[in-house]
Order: structure tokens, then sequence, then C-alpha cells
């Protein structure tokens, strides 16, 4: 018997939108029912095989090459060459790993740390005056364990301005609020938000603290030499 792939919940996309218009969304999933009621030739982004294969080569390029090379102007100026839209001011430290940067959009003066995941398959926006720790992770979707066919499912995830994401968090597909705090080693599920000024912790994530909203006004630039 067919099941239908699961899908993004609409409504939650529609309210990251809302927070972050000129998120970048890639195009939706699209498959076929085989013969048996299997999905097949199923596509997780709807796209001629030109762009795909852009996207593909500028992943591999970037995450074996590119992003170990000791120049932040390098690093960046290939991300956006590949379609990845960087504010002024905004750094991404050697050793991080992004998917699909088409579909990254990074804010100004935000910093993001060393052996970081940026999966940007499902669309990833990060706000201004961002700071990401290093050892990161933040997921662009996950997989419908429900499915007979294990499909994935890719959701697009929202962080705004001066969000503070400390080291080995790991993010999946949800919306972080101005001024949040995700602690260290902290998990924060999918669908799930986070709000403004909260400081949330633990596995999963609970609210352990409030920020104070006068606190918001310094600029997160930082770009070591060699970084």
């Amino acid at each position: 018997m067919f099941v239908e792939p699961q899908r993004a919940d609409p409504d939650d996309v529609a309210r990251k939108l809302a927070a972050a218009p000129d998120l970048k969304l890639p195009p939706p999933p699209s498959w076929e029912e085989g013969p048996d009621g299997t999905v097949i030739n199923f596509k997780m982004q709807t796209m001629g095989v030109v762009r795909k294969a852009r996207n593909r080569i500028a992943q591999i390029l970037y995450n074996m090459f590119i992003t170990y090379v000791p120049s932040h102007t390098v690093r960046l100026g290939f991300l956006r060459l590949c379609g990845a839209t960087i504010g002024e001011g905004s750094s991404i430290m050697r050793t991080t790993q992004v998917l699909d940067p088409e579909f990254l959009r990074i804010g100004r003066t935000t910093t993001v740390g060393q052996r970081c995941l940026l999966d940007a398959r499902a669309g990833l926006w990060i706000g201004d005056n961002v700071t990401i720790a290093s050892d990161v992770h933040i997921i662009g979707g996950g997989h419908d364990i429900d499915h007979p066919d294990f499909l994935p499912v890719p959701i697009p995830t929202v962080i705004e301005d001066y969000a503070w994401i400390a080291s080995r968090a790991m993010v999946l597909p949800s919306h972080i609020h101005r001024g949040a705090v995700v602690a260290a080693q902290a998990l924060v599920g999918q669908y799930k938000d986070v709000g403004e000024l909260e400081v949330v912790g633990g596995v999963p994530a609970k609210v352990i603290g409030k920020r104070d909203p006068d606190a918001l006004q310094y600029n997160a630039y930082y770009r070591p030499l060699f970084g």
C-alpha cells in the first residue's frame, strides 16, 4: 500500500518565512509511486541536473578543500560564488562543513566557530550578530521513521539576531528567536521554538533562564588572522 511521504509542516514554514522573509527555501521534494506501492525516484529537492550538480560540486569542494584555506576572504568568497548570502563582517572559521551553500543565508557580523555543521539543504537563515560556537551542529531535517522507505523530511531552520548557540549544541530544525541562548551540549528538538531572550539547556532543551534585553547592543564581529 502506498504511503504518502511526510513533508515539512506548512504552518511551521509559514511562521519561519514571516520572521525571515528572505529565507531561501529549496524546491520541494518529489517522487513517483512504484507498482508495488513503494516510493521510487524520490528527490529531496526537485531541481534540474545542472543546478543539483552545481550544489553538489560546491559542497564537495568546500568541505574537502576550501574550508581548510586559512583565509576568510577565500572561504566566504567561494560560498558566495556558490549562491550563499553572507553579510558584511561575518565569518565562518576553518573546518566548518556546509551542506548546499545555495540555501544558506547569514546576516552581518555573525560568527560561526570551527568544526560546525551548517546543513542548509532545507534552508538555513541566520541573522545579524549571531554567535555560533565551535562544534555546533545545525541539522536541516530528519527521516520519517514510520514510512516503509525511511524517507528524508527537509525542514528549514531560522536563527534570529543576537542568538548564541554554545559549544557542542545540536539544533534540529527549529526557530531560535532574537537574543536566545542555547547552552553548551544542549539539544533543541525538531519543530521546537526557543523564545525571545530565553536561555535553554539540557537534552531536550528546556528554559533555564532569561536574558537582559538591554544587553543586545554588542557587535559579534570576530575574524582572527588565519582563523
